[in-house]
């Protein structure tokens, strides 16, 4: 089983990265490997989407149950996918005013060696690139 395990001191409100993180729809817009995001559902406390990943001509959609507190946490449980394990989450730790921690904690383990083979090592370098990902997206759209 892989784990990956981030966490970063960022220049914006935990608000404010909380939900960037929440709007899976607009990971295509500045996440290069993200084909596709859809919200399937929308509850008070969770939604539940699908992305679709590529590397080079060679893509794969999984599916998620995502449960939150606004601002303090996203809980990432798989619905389906290529993975026989995925769970994790965000955390959001508001730090003064206008600045918070931002950690980003998962573990997986795809369902055939072959998918590992190919994606293992990609799927894993992007988990680890998303904070970094996220920070840059906070200056696009909070222009600071």
């Amino acid at each position: 089983m892989r784990k990956v395990s981030r966490s970063a001191l960022v220049p914006y409100t935990s608000a404010q990265m909380f939900a960037l993180v929440k709007d899976v729809e607009a990971y295509p817009a500045f996440l290069p490997w993200c084909n596709d995001a859809e919200v399937h559902i929308h509850g008070e406390d969770f939604i539940e989407a699908s992305l679709e990943l590529h590397r080079g001509r060679m893509s794969k959609r999984f599916r998620t149950r995502n449960v939150f507190r606004e601002a303090e946490f996203l809980g990432i449980e798989l619905v389906g996918g290529p993975f026989r394990h995925l769970s994790g989450g965000w955390q959001f730790l508001q730090l003064g005013a206008t600045g918070s921690k931002v950690g980003l904690e998962l573990e997986f383990e795809f369902e055939s060696r072959a998918t590992d083979v190919i994606f293992g090592r990609f799927f894993e370098h992007t988990c680890s690139a998303l904070i970094d990902a996220f920070t840059r997206r906070a200056a696009d759209v909070y222009a600071r």
